[in-house]
């Protein structure tokens, strides 16, 4: 705030020939200057100013008129601590067109917030986008546009106006704060903003690395897509490597979606994380009978995998057998042959393209080779490519070597 209880004319005139003059009308010189004077000495008590403003106010006629009354009435809010006077003051003096324009667009932000702390949240959006329209780069004032909204139950437009927030401190390329992002996957989820949960999520994860981000980002994405099967199983490989599998309910189900008589080996690994974890217990009757059944086929598994290379290598190998061999060896790690596979089954006739693309991606990344990997991500469509997103800020992160909540 830059007002100040001295009008223009009370003061030296020292403005260029060429400034405006200002005009004032009689009446209210006669009124301000002796309540100026009681306003200027401290001993004045301030209930008397309080007294003494309206009929002073009352005064006022010109623009320049109403400007001071502002000045003066926000004077005595100030004085009194009183922040609806200092609101009407300042009111007074942006409505008057006659705040200078080098104070124009601090003063309007000033009484968005002022409007913000009274709960007239229309007069805050209002006056918070006036500041922007007149430069304001200070003070956030789309956060507050944001929060305006968010407080009169309309999600959806406090996150268009936070995303404008976010974008400009991105653009003015500025650190996005964390509790910012953290408020945008919040609202977005309480208002049941599917893509903007998803989107926010993936960010916060990309810009916050960590098992809280990450896991954040994987439960928010299954709360809202009923995920199972396949498809459950890759978004739950990327909670494995991003260290975010939180409870006994993500173990489950993991290591249920990998099959223990499909994929044995992966599905030992996940129960014997769980274990470790303190998340499984090994008599539970769930976990016993998989790691049972896993166990069982192990070493037949494991010795199929020379066979299975073999029938996948031959040119006339069908669909479900390269598909196969992929998939098998994606699950015991061995990410180089899954992707030859992978490449080779997305030429094939019938191939289930989204699915192929996802895990030839998820290869990718597990051998390091994250650029391409992110392209490959790119290209999934359909119910997998929220699952494919998270996975391509998971491969970016990488390639920048970030670590934070990763487990490779």
């Amino acid at each position: 705030m830059t007002a100040t209880a001295t009008p223009a004319f009370a003061a030296k005139k020292k403005e260029k020939e060429s400034a405006p003059k200002a005009n004032y009308s009689k009446e209210f010189v006669g009124a301000y200057q002796p309540f100026a004077q009681k306003l200027q000495d401290d001993s004045t008590d301030i209930a008397t100013l309080q007294a003494e403003l309206p009929q002073v106010v009352s005064m006022a006629k010109t623009p320049d008129d109403n400007f001071v009354a502002g000045q003066i009435t926000y004077s005595v809010g100030t004085k009194a601590k009183d922040l609806a006077t200092q609101r009407k003051g300042l009111d007074m003096m942006l409505d008057s067109g006659k705040t200078p324009a080098e104070s124009l667009a601090t003063n309007l932000f000033a009484a968005s917030q002022l409007a913000y702390q009274a709960k007239d949240w229309n007069a805050a959006i209002s006056r918070a986008q006036q500041s922007i329209d007149a430069g304001n780069n200070k003070g956030d004032p789309e956060l507050l546009i944001a929060e305006s909204w968010f407080a009169q139950k309309q999600p959806q437009k406090g996150i268009d106006a936070l995303e404008l927030a976010i974008s400009k401190k991105q653009q003015a390329g500025e650190a996005v704060p964390e509790a910012w992002i953290k408020r945008a996957v919040a609202m977005s989820y309480e208002g049941d903003l599917k893509e903007s949960a998803l989107k926010y999520a993936g960010l916060y994860a990309e810009l916050f690395p960590s098992v809280n981000s990450w896991g954040d980002a994987i439960a928010i994405e299954r709360n809202f897509y009923d995920f199972e099967g396949q498809s459950l199983l890759d978004l739950m490989r990327l909670s494995m490597r991003t260290n975010s599998l939180r409870n006994s309910r993500d173990y489950v189900e993991y290591f249920t979606a990998a099959d223990a008589r499909r994929l044995p080996g992966e599905t030992l690994k996940v129960i014997d994380a769980g274990i470790a974890a303190g998340q499984l217990s090994a008599s539970d009757v769930t976990v016993s009978e998989a790691k049972s059944i896993a166990t069982s086929r192990l070493s037949a598994d494991k010795s199929s995998l020379p066979s299975l290379a073999s029938d996948a290598d031959k040119a006339g190998a069908s669909l479900a057998t390269i598909n196969a061999a992929g998939d098998a060896f994606l699950s015991y790690g061995e990410a180089a042959k899954a992707e030859g596979y992978y490449k080779r089954a997305l030429d094939k006739p019938g191939v289930d393209t989204p699915r192929v693309l996802t895990r030839l991606g998820i290869a990718l990344a597990d051998q390091g080779k994250y650029a391409e990997a992110q392209q490959t991500f790119a290209k999934v469509q359909g119910e997998r490519q929220p699952i494919a997103y998270l996975w391509s800020i998971y491969a970016k992160q990488k390639a920048g070597g970030a670590t934070a909540g990763n487990n490779q």
